[in-house]
């Protein structure tokens, strides 16, 4: 089904002189993949037009209540509806016998589910852990209150069940590596740790569903199930009425509830979701989100590993084939995040991207190998775009001379075999001919006639001694970028 009318056409950004261009490498544009935004998705509802529309008027929802029988009383009746049928739709979370908390995005409903199952506390503060690779977040979240009810512990790998009280964070599929997780830590008898699982990428478009998720506390947030990252809506599905209890009243007094402006665009959005996904079930309806989510992820890492195997400098993870119960195939994982692995003798992936301009984030801050970084994958499409096409020069270059000194060099790229130059900061920029367009410092300029300045980011400038990378003065000299 992927390939459909509501697939976008790709972008095309400007190149200096004007000219509307397919996205090509750009080395003065800082790229940044380090959050993760998800304005993969924006075609799609760009595509649904009004479809999406909530008016509301100004003397409505205007008191902080919406219902004082219900456990979550910030909780609107019509998200509540809205959260149970999108869960059935999908059928990746069991909602039957749950209490459903609402919270100002996936963020705070971990630190109210923190707090309801370190309360009322003891002695000491309760260890809480999470298996390596974990979300980069979660320990600065757990630490910045600085609780004396919990505290970060690090990796569930090097924790002992015996080492007292403990609370464990199961992300699944994991954020970074994408990979499906369950719990590490086995307490002894007696002393069972608390599981929080954070599903927030157990959507179709990222992976298959394999079966509803059960169990004690399952949190989602809409930032990642459909785009929406304004809207600041997360919930969490929980067992205990309890704990479902102390969730709600830490969200009462962290901000006395959750938007109720927010709550029906969500439960407005879900419902147009449902709709396109039963739809897309009867008559094949083409406007099923999460198919155009599907392939959508699908043919960015098709072409990221391509892209990936040419040039040798990195390593993905690969994901086993599952079926998919609501598509009803076969699939593999198709993460929100590339887990990338440097390759040779570099040490630290995030400097090496960072010295091409590219903004990723370090395996050291995930508890993991500096080796490693994480790239979004769900920016936009011209993003994504210039991401790809950076890659194509991350390879081996053969230097072919010199321009005004070791700051500028002249290579052939050995796989395209097209000439690229570089500047001050070490990245490359295409050559052509005697014209090339890159970022260069202005008190450099002296080894330069400057063509043409449309900007101040942008500068043509013509080589003057054209003698240098004629005679290739260090033809055998390898660089790695």
């Amino acid at each position: 089904m992927c390939g459909t009318d509501i697939l976008a056409a790709k972008p095309t950004i400007e190149n200096p002189k004007g000219a509307g261009v397919s996205c090509s490498p750009e080395p003065h544009v800082l790229l940044n993949l380090d959050q993760g935004d998800p304005m993969a998705f924006e075609p799609y509802w760009r595509k649904m037009g009004d479809k999406c529309t909530v008016v509301i008027k100004g003397s409505e929802l205007m008191s902080y209540l919406s219902d004082r029988r219900k456990v979550c009383w910030f909780l609107e009746t019509e998200l509540e509806e809205a959260i149970k049928r999108l869960h059935s739709v999908i059928g990746n979370a069991v909602v039957d016998g749950r209490h459903i908390v609402v919270g100002t995005g996936s963020t705070q409903l971990y630190q109210a589910a923190l707090y309801a199952l370190a309360s009322p506390g003891g002695p000491d503060p309760i260890s809480v852990v999470c298996a390596a690779p974990y979300y980069s977040q979660y320990q600065e979240e757990t630490n910045y209150l600085r609780s004396g009810l919990y505290k970060w512990a690090g990796d569930a790998h090097a924790f002992s069940g015996k080492d007292g009280p403990f609370i464990e964070v199961v992300t699944s599929p994991n954020n970074p590596d994408g990979s499906i997780r369950k719990a590490v830590v086995n307490g002894p008898s007696g002393h069972q740790g608390k599981l929080i699982h954070d599903l927030a990428y157990y959507w179709p478009h990222y992976t298959p569903i394999t079966s509803p998720a059960d169990h004690d506390i399952m949190t989602f947030t809409f930032s990642k199930s459909t785009g929406h990252a304004g809207s600041r809506i997360g919930w969490a599905l929980v067992k205990d009425e309890e704990v479902a209890r102390k969730m709600t009243k830490f969200i009462e007094y962290s901000s006395i509830g959750v938007s109720k402006d927010s709550q029906h665009r969500v439960a407005k959005i879900m419902g147009v979701i449902c709709n396109g996904c039963q739809d897309f079930k009867s008559d094949h309806n083409l406007e099923n989100f999460f198919e155009f989510g599907r392939c959508l992820m699908a043919e960015r890492w098709e072409t990221l590993r391509q892209v990936v195997a040419k040039n040798g400098v990195f390593d993905l993870p690969k994901f086993p084939t599952e079926y998919c119960l609501f598509n009803g195939d076969f699939a593999e994982s198709r993460p929100a995040f590339a887990w990338l692995k440097c390759n040779g003798d570099r040490e630290d992936c995030e400097q090496f991207l960072k010295d091409h301009k590219i903004m990723s984030r370090g395996g050291g801050r995930f508890g993991s190998d500096p080796r490693f970084s994480r790239v979004s994958m769900l920016s936009s499409d011209e993003v994504f775009e210039q991401f790809l096409n950076r890659q194509a020069i991350f390879t081996k270059y053969s230097c072919l001379g010199e321009l005004g000194g070791s700051s500028y060099k002249i290579a052939r790229d050995e796989y395209t075999k097209q000439l690229w130059m570089t500047v001050m900061d070490g990245a490359y920029a295409p050559f052509h001919s005697l014209n090339v367009y890159v970022w260069i410092d202005s008190q450099h300029l002296h080894n330069f006639e400057v063509a043409d300045a449309p900007n101040l980011n942008y500068l043509g400038v013509t080589l003057l001694q054209r003698h240098t990378w004629d005679t290739p003065t260090c033809l055998l000299h390898q660089i790695l970028i």
